[in-house]
């Protein structure tokens, strides 16, 4: 066989048995931080940048609280029990235990053991879409008929870093099951993975290191660019046939400028583009931008998802709204809601809220 012919023409992931998204929930706390508030403790003025706030995990509030709010929504809205599910897969970057799994907390809050697949996954800000493409592996092979994939993240900003106006909290919980029961078809996916070494942060380390103008260039616009590119080229597919793009969004202006770059236009990008209003939520980034997106699409309505890792690597879906979108998005809490339901803190509080004030 020539490798090479293998290659070159086996880029989708496509499984066997359709499948698509049965239901989904995001999950957004409801604290925020202005980044003038940031800006006048660490650079002694108003920020006139493109982030108005951030979210803000309360004191109770981890990944694993936030990873069960949002699966309970998803759970409603493909109104299937619980124990049906054959998987639950939770992707995060701030797992609140080095050594304890994330996963099973979930699937156990959510009446979801024992007869069940858990695991804990990670790749930076794609940890998300990372569970999501396992999910389809699984429920495509007929292993299982239903898989909930989760990304979500309480991330962390050293203080008076740049990162700080945007690590945001909050994220997305996705049922992967049957395309015929599905919201929304996913047709195909595609991964695009390099090592690109912009963002890292080691072991005992409290905030990730990033390497200032390397994360642009070489990692999220290369990335995302040859993720999309590719998805649309296998499928045969341009970008007026989408009626959304969303793609990962670790400020406004970088998925803004990625969209131009790909021939999208910014009436395409603005519904899924939340990071003005709750920051960057790592590995819900992307994926909590398609919940914005399924809240308001309507059948038959195409959408790019495209993520991205800092690593590095990003996983593209193109995806059919279906007829089932209308009668059951309305089934849990939307994802403006939990935007428009906040209350607004100090930075004193932040640091309280965050840990960032020791006694050590």
């Amino acid at each position: 066989m020539d490798m090479t012919e293998t290659k070159s023409t086996n880029k989708l992931l496509k499984p066997n048995r359709k499948v698509g998204i049965v239901g989904y929930g995001a999950y957004v706390p409801r604290y925020r931080l202005p980044a003038s508030e940031v800006a006048r403790i660490w650079a002694g003025g108003d920020s006139d940048g493109p982030i108005k706030e951030k979210s803000v995990p309360g004191q109770d509030e981890d990944v694993i609280t936030m990873s069960i709010e949002a699966a309970r929504n998803a759970l409603a809205r493909a109104r299937i029990d619980p124990c049906e599910l054959r998987a639950v897969w939770v992707g995060s970057e701030s797992h609140p235990y080095a050594v304890k799994p994330s996963s099973t907390i979930v699937a156990e809050a959510i009446g979801a053991t024992p007869s069940i697949q858990a695991g804990d996954w990670e790749f930076a800000c794609k940890a998300g879409t990372e569970t999501m493409v396992a999910a389809m592996g699984l429920v495509g092979s007929g292993m299982g008929n239903y898989a909930l994939a989760i990304g979500m993240d309480t991330a962390q900003g050293k203080p008076g870093d740049a990162l700080e106006y945007t690590a945001a909290a909050g994220g997305a919980a996705f049922i992967i099951g049957p395309a015929e029961e599905s919201l929304a078809v996913i047709e195909s996916s595609y991964s695009y993975v390099t090592d690109t070494p912009d963002f890292w942060r080691r072991a005992n380390q409290i905030y990730p290191e990033h390497g200032q103008r390397f994360t642009g260039e070489p990692a999220y616009f290369k990335h995302i660019t040859s993720a999309a590119q590719t998805m649309m080229e296998e499928s045969g597919t341009h970008p007026q046939d989408y009626r959304y793009a969303v793609f990962h969004q670790p400020n406004s202006k970088f998925p803004q400028r990625v969209g131009k770059m790909l021939g999208f236009t910014p009436e395409q990008i603005k519904t899924g583009l939340l990071a003005p209003v709750i920051g960057n939520t790592y590995a819900g980034s992307a994926i909590i931008g398609l919940t914005a997106v399924l809240d308001v699409a309507q059948p038959g309505d195409c959408i790019l998802l495209v993520s991205f890792g800092s690593g590095a690597g990003s996983d593209a879906f193109d995806l059919r709204v279906t007829n089932a979108i209308d009668e059951r998005r309305s089934l849990a809490a939307s994802t403006a809601d939990y935007i428009t339901r906040r209350t607004e803190i100090d930075y004193a509080t932040y640091a309280k809220q965050r840990g960032k004030i020791t006694l050590k």
